[in-house]
């Protein structure tokens, strides 16, 4: 019997193109699909839009609240074992849930998680693929990902939209952080990065549109929260990585906190009254993005290390990798 899938589509104000988003659900190829659309406080035509759905969509209201409340209560709204988020400015291919599902039932339990490829479409206009910007470039199409945490330390990986997570992990590991007002998908990415191996599937099968509105353009202008918001949740993983027993560990994880602060320094500095510490930040900044050049054609830098599908017995492969 196939898994039912929640598939939860959060909104704010997106009134013009949200059913853009829900008619890219109703088209995939994957039969059992429930779909919880969570309104996260429109004032703008948004529930006019949704009432043509009738019974095809299940839709949560709520006070405005930011993005991790808005997909907590669709997870909390939905019964489906499996997870999938989708923005409401963002589109799936027809076959996104029927090959993320695939990749869940073929590897286990084990496998907390799937992520895909997806083809990203900036407000400039330009396109580039997801994996391409992280430096994702696994050679076979489709398969497990063994050091997802050691990647996830040293470069941002698009996940949000990308996933489909198994309730059961999900739950395992607290939902999604709502004191965040950024970044709740990279929190949610580290804490399930430590629950074993991702599948992963080269093709782009998302199309990720940065609207004028995005939460990523608005994120891009608060550079010292940002970093503040990535050191907290990179000091929270690193707090758990050793709670583990064994404990699990990586070796960026030093580099990973100490280019946090450092960021945070830098941003706060920029800001400042003070011009020796604005002109010393931005050296600073010019030095790191220099250093993080050098590092990516390094040996140290992590690659993305896979086994294709079908590969070594999982069981082997999360003792050896994570100590379970």
């Amino acid at each position: 019997m196939s898994p039912l899938v929640t598939v939860i589509i959060a909104t704010y104000n997106r009134g013009y193109i949200v059913c853009e988003a829900i008619d890219s659900v109703l088209q995939q190829t994957y039969p059992d699909i429930e779909i919880v659309v969570v309104d996260d406080g429109s004032t703008d035509d948004t529930q006019a839009k949704l009432r043509k759905y009738g019974s095809r969509i299940r839709l949560v209201y709520q006070e405005n609240q930011g993005p991790a409340v808005a997909w907590n209560s669709g997870v909390r709204a939905g019964h489906g074992s499996v997870i999938c988020l989708l923005c409401s400015d963002d589109l799936w291919l027809p076959t996104f849930v029927e090959r993320q599902v695939s990749i869940l039932e073929r590897t286990g339990p084990s496998v907390p998680c799937s992520l895909c490829n997806a083809i990203t479409r900036w407000s400039n206009g330009t396109e580039v693929q997801s994996f391409e910007l992280a430096r994702l470039r696994p050679e076979a199409d489709e398969g497990l990902w063994l050091n997802v945490t050691d990647v996830l330390l040293t470069r941002f990986v698009m996940c949000g939209q990308m996933f489909a997570i198994r309730r059961e992990a999900l739950e395992k590991v607290g939902l999604f952080d709502s004191s965040l007002g950024y970044l709740e998908d990279y929190d949610i990415a580290l804490r399930l990065s430590l629950e074993g191996p991702w599948g992963y599937i080269r093709e782009p099968l998302v199309v990720y549109r940065q609207s004028t509105d995005s939460m990523s353009l608005r994120a891009s202008s608060v550079d010292a929260q940002l970093a503040d918001y990535i050191l907290r949740i990179r000091q929270r993983i690193s707090t758990e990585m050793q709670s583990r027993c064994p404990p699990l560990r990586s070796r960026y994880m030093a580099g990973a906190m100490r280019k946090a602060k450092l960021d945070i320094w830098a941003a706060q500095a920029k800001t400042g009254k003070v011009l020796a510490k604005a002109r010393i930040a931005g050296l600073y900044s010019i030095l790191a993005r220099f250093r993080e050049a050098v590092h990516r054609r390094s040996p140290l830098y992590p690659r993305m290390n896979v086994l294709p599908l079908p590969g070594a017995d999982l069981r082997e492969v999360v003792a050896a990798t994570f100590g379970q």
